[in-house]
């Protein structure tokens, strides 16, 4: 039986080296919940191959009938989400922090 919703975060990088163990591990977090809410706020790296991750497990949270959100998105993610303007295609709200010049 799943449950209505799951909280989880993603802590340290989320790249090409760490995607693989990544991957598993949203599978099985899609598995538990109807709604999967995930923290990104503690991420410090992220390149492409996160980026690619996130998509498909939004894509793979569609295929399941679930929703999967994003929040607390850490800077390293909103540069790459604003690089590739993927905003609109994961439909959270992110708080954008200026930078100090």
């Amino acid at each position: 039986m799943t449950a209505k919703v799951a909280r989880h975060a993603i802590e340290g990088e989320l790249t090409i080296y760490t995607a693989a163990a990544l991957r598993q591990q949203l599978l099985e977090w899609l598995a538990e919940a109807e709604r999967l809410e995930i923290d990104l706020s503690r991420v410090s790296e992220a390149d492409t191959a996160g980026i690619q991750l996130l998509v498909a497990a939004k894509h793979e949270a569609g295929r399941r009938n679930r929703e999967l959100l994003l929040t607390g998105h850490a800077r390293p993610v909103v540069d790459l989400m604003d690089l590739f303007d993927l905003g609109s295609f994961f439909g959270d709200q992110m708080v954008i922090v200026s930078r100090t010049l």
